[in-house]
């Protein structure tokens, strides 16, 4: 896996399947599989839709979505998933270290290269209060924070880069990071270094760099290449 935005794959000292055996041990048998196949927790590793679960049971799609709300809440609930703590903390304590907001895709790939393993560390983003999502938007990636007060700045800094840049500027990895910085300058000296601009960056839609690595306007022709002109 190509991840531009993390100098090495990260350590996980827990067992991901073992983990989801545990917490899902007390789930009665439909709501079991509504969320094993839902999370695409098996080994062929592909998630299901709600359509295609709810026409395996014979019912509709609103009732599956009934019964995997009612699992995961069942799930929170149990001793099982309290047992489990360490897992998620552990968890936390990673995405903490990668700078509080971090972009879904590049987050589990550089977990695992396995997608079974992604789907498991998913499930455990979506278990957890400690984890909050962020759907993807015109302007952001799907990403997850710990800590909504951070995450609104690292938006609005984006958000301030872009407006920054005009139309057909062109800036180096250096030079876009070192903007970046400077538009940061209010925020914590625990997250303003470049390792952590850089995984920010890869959270905007609107920023991006062309073949040759230059920064700039993801809509610019400069960038975004669209024909033999470009």
């Amino acid at each position: 896996i190509d991840n531009k935005y993390y100098k090495s794959m990260a350590t996980i000292t827990f067992k991901p399947k073992q983990v989801t055996k545990k917490i899902l041990s007390n789930l009665q048998q439909r709501a079991y599989d509504v969320v094993f196949h839902r999370f695409g927790l098996g080994d062929d590793a592909i998630p299901k839709t709600l359509e295609s679960i709810g026409q395996n049971y014979g019912i509709t799609r609103e009732r599956v979505r009934q019964i995997e709300n009612a699992a995961l809440t069942s799930i929170r609930k149990s001793d099982a998933f309290k047992n489990e703590q360490k897992t998620f903390e552990e968890l936390r304590d990673l995405l903490n270290d990668y700078g509080v907001l971090v972009n879904e895709e590049d987050f589990l790939n550089n977990i695992s290269k396995d997608k079974s393993v992604r789907n498991h560390i998913h499930f455990y983003l979506v278990l957890s209060d400690f984890f909050t999502k962020h759907k993807e938007d015109e302007e952001f990636h799907s990403r997850w924070s710990i800590d909504s007060g951070l995450s609104e700045k690292v938006h609005s800094s984006l958000k301030n880069l872009y407006s920054s840049l005009s139309d057909t500027e062109l800036l180096s990895e250096v030079e876009i990071v070192d903007r970046f910085l400077k538009v940061m300058r209010e925020m914590s000296e625990d997250y303003r270094n470049e390792e952590i601009a850089k995984r920010w960056l890869g959270l905007s839609k609107k920023i991006d760099k062309n073949p040759l690595g230059e920064w700039g306007k993801t809509e610019s022709s400069n960038v975004k290449t669209r024909g033999i002109r470009d």
